[in-house]
């Protein structure tokens, strides 16, 4: 068969197969409708090709061949009654639906106004999200007198049912477009217009444009923001497994430069000419071209790359994390000086935007990472506040950190961007740290200074208003050590309220580094609720295995401190064998090299543990328990070698004998 010309564009032919097909093995498509508007008859006549007498209510599952419809992808086709009594196992069957074929009878207008009365909205109250074909059956059978068009009778419904994909017109007694119905059926499911384009603004969609985006420049071989006509042959080839005649290419330029005059310059397709293409594409109904070359870059039907394409981790222990390689890091400094273009040492806001402009979105603009890093008075990110959202990403969610890399043309094998650090436990044995990003949970009654200490850590300026923390909250900067070294340390809030839940898992405080507990050093009930908080904590640790170092801070030492103050905390201190308190003041910005000591305490793993009165007990305990064994095995051995004495002896005084 000869190659298909697109409205004028010369395009290779799509290739079938998984690719082509987004990996689907089959579609399975279920027919509904109202009594009597023809849903078997159509199915029989599209596989048997021959128009039914008689046929049952409801026919079996129906498998159409592989060669029905061009993308050669196995179709069931499954009926469905109209009864009342099994519409229980109606919504069934649509629940299972790859695509919902609903049908009217062209001769009994009450039934095209069923589904907009009954039909759709079932559909939406069962929560079926797949595409919908409306399919006017018997057309045959329509009186004359009342032509419509189907476009001034649709488009009311396909205003309010964004779902509807296609509506077309058939008779299965005159063999009146029977495989068409199926066929766009079919497409709906492997080449979706939902995820592409937007039909009200009829635009492509913001994922689509950043997913063309990506590939546009992961095909501009020389950078220089076009497509030559060597790139664009080598992109057909790649696509759709035929080149480009020169005449095509020419043709293709033509077409638009007459509609797009920017789209061609004396390079070639510039990235707005390609994505006018794809657009144009769409709007002709040749979706499976944009698909096809979405596809062939890896790309799924949410517009995403597809799993298989994200290099999984491996198992690892709860006490280990997730760090970026210096293979990747440097990557990422020679990605923020490329996009610093005024070369002033940060990234404002539309730098990021551009930055992240081939991922489906930013990922910095939702919750966590939106406010956890500093940000200078434009909202710029220097090159260490840069680094350090990309090591909270990395600690949080890795996977997300790999695909992110992807998106901003990280070339290299993306499995060596992480690594995987080694676990905590072994760091206290060997009285050292393996990891350079640190992670510390903040602990605190409310209004102890939690919020104010984070905000200090960001370097954002002291508010006296208080505004209370519901959910879990983190910021991350980069803390310079002594000796010229470098460690990246995420504060992560934990409100009060939410602290059972946190401890209510085992291996809840294994991704901890380090504990903070910070109380109102005013306020002496504030003193005792952060005691019992770092008390709770500490047997945590000592029940799980996963015992963490952990300093006190008494904020708002502006204020004068509670009676007993210095007392209480010596005490506390010397009978749990942590460091004293450290005084802060975020008001005044006294902040006493909080976040350095933080940062020393972590890298010290087997100091700074507290010790509960309980855990002494069980230590205390277990060492008695060795002991006895120790005493047991020496009595046991001497015994042993007694024996041993008192045979040898029996025998010399028999042989002497």
């Amino acid at each position: 068969m000869n190659n298909p010309k697109v409205f004028g564009l010369p395009m290779a032919r799509a290739p079938a197969g998984n690719v082509q097909s987004g990996g689907r093995s089959g579609v399975r498509i279920v027919i509904a409708g109202d009594r009597g508007t023809g849903k078997s008859s159509l199915i029989v006549t599209a596989a048997a090709d021959n128009f039914p007498v008689n046929v049952p209510p409801v026919l079996p599952p129906t498998r159409l061949p592989e060669d029905f419809c061009p993308d050669r992808v196995p179709t069931t086709i499954i009926d469905t009654s109209s009864r009342t009594e099994d519409s229980a196992k109606v919504a069934e069957e649509l629940k299972r639906a790859d695509a919902v074929v609903l049908t009217y009878a062209c001769d009994q207008p009450h039934t095209l106004d069923r589904l907009s009365t009954f039909w759709l909205p079932k559909l939406r109250q069962l929560e079926v999200r797949v595409p919908v074909i409306v399919v006017g059956c018997k057309l045959d059978l329509r009186d004359e007198n009342q032509q419509v068009s189907l476009e001034q009778v649709m488009s009311p419904i396909m205003q309010q049912f964004r779902e509807i994909e296609t509506c077309i017109e058939c008779s299965a007694f005159k063999h009146i477009q029977i495989p068409e119905v199926f066929y766009y059926a079919q497409k709906a499911v492997l080449h979706p217009t939902g995820p592409l384009f937007d039909q009200e603004t009829q635009t492509l969609k913001p994922r689509c444009v950043r997913a063309l985006k990506r590939i546009f420049i992961l095909c501009d071989h020389d950078k220089d923001g076009a497509l030559s006509d060597a790139e664009l042959n080598d992109f057909q080839v790649k696509c759709f497994n035929a080149p480009l005649q020169p005449s095509e290419i020419v043709g293709v330029k033509r077409v638009v430069q007459e509609k797009l005059p920017e789209g061609v310059n004396d390079r070639g397709l510039t990235l707005t000419g390609f994505l006018f293409l794809h657009a144009l594409f769409i709007e002709k109904g040749r979706l499976e071209t944009t698909w096809t070359v979405l596809r062939k870059f890896g790309y799924n039907n949410d517009i995403k790359l597809a799993d298989e394409l994200i290099p999984a981790l491996g198992k690892r222990a709860p006490d280990q994390s997730v760090e970026l390689t210096n293979e990747a890091i440097e990557f990422l400094r020679g990605i923020f000086e490329l996009y610093d273009g005024d070369g002033d040492g940060a990234l404002r806001p539309r730098d990021l935007e551009e930055l992240f402009s081939t991922a489906p979105e930013s990922p910095w603009n939702e919750f966590p990472y939106r406010d956890s890093a500093e940000r200078n008075a434009m909202g710029g990110l220097s090159i260490d506040d840069f680094l350090s959202l990309w090591s909270l990403m990395t600690l949080l969610n890795p996977v997300y950190t790999i695909e992110n890399l992807i998106y901003i043309g990280y070339s290299g094998d993306p499995a060596s961007a992480v690594r995987l650090t080694r676990k905590r436990r072994l760091d206290r044995k060997k009285q050292q740290l393996d990891r350079s990003v640190l992670q510390c949970f903040v602990f605190g009654p409310k209004k102890a200074g939690k919020s104010s200490l984070l905000d200090a850590f960001l370097a954002r300026s002291f508010s006296e208003t208080y505004i209370p923390t519901t959910e879990e909250r983190y910021a991350v900067n980069v803390v310079d050590q002594p000796g010229g070294t470098k460690k990246t340390l995420i504060l992560r809030e934990i409100p009060e309220d939410g602290v059972n839940k946190l401890l209510s898992g085992k291996e809840s405080l294994a991704a901890c580094d380090i504990a903070l507990f910070v109380h109102d050093s005013s306020d002496e009930s504030s003193w005792k609720k952060a005691t019992d908080l770092l008390v709770e904590v500490a047997s945590h640790g000592e029940d799980t295995g996963y015992e963490v170092p952990c300093l006190i801070v008494a904020a708002k030492d502006d204020l004068d401190s509670f009676p007993l103050a210095i007392q209480d905390s010596t005490r506390v201190s010397q009978d749990m064998g942590i460091e004293a308190p450290i005084p802060i003041s975020t008001k005044l910005g006294d902040f006493n090299n909080v976040f350095r000591r933080i940062a020393s305490a972590a890298e010290h793993p087997h100091l700074s543990i507290p010790e509960t009165e309980a855990g002494r007990t069980r230590k205390h305990y277990h060492k008695l328990i060795n002991r006895s064994l120790m005493f047991v095995s020496v009595g046991a051995a001497a015994t042993i070698v007694g024996l041993a004495a008192y045979r040898v002896y029996l025998a010399r005084k028999n042989s002497s004998s």
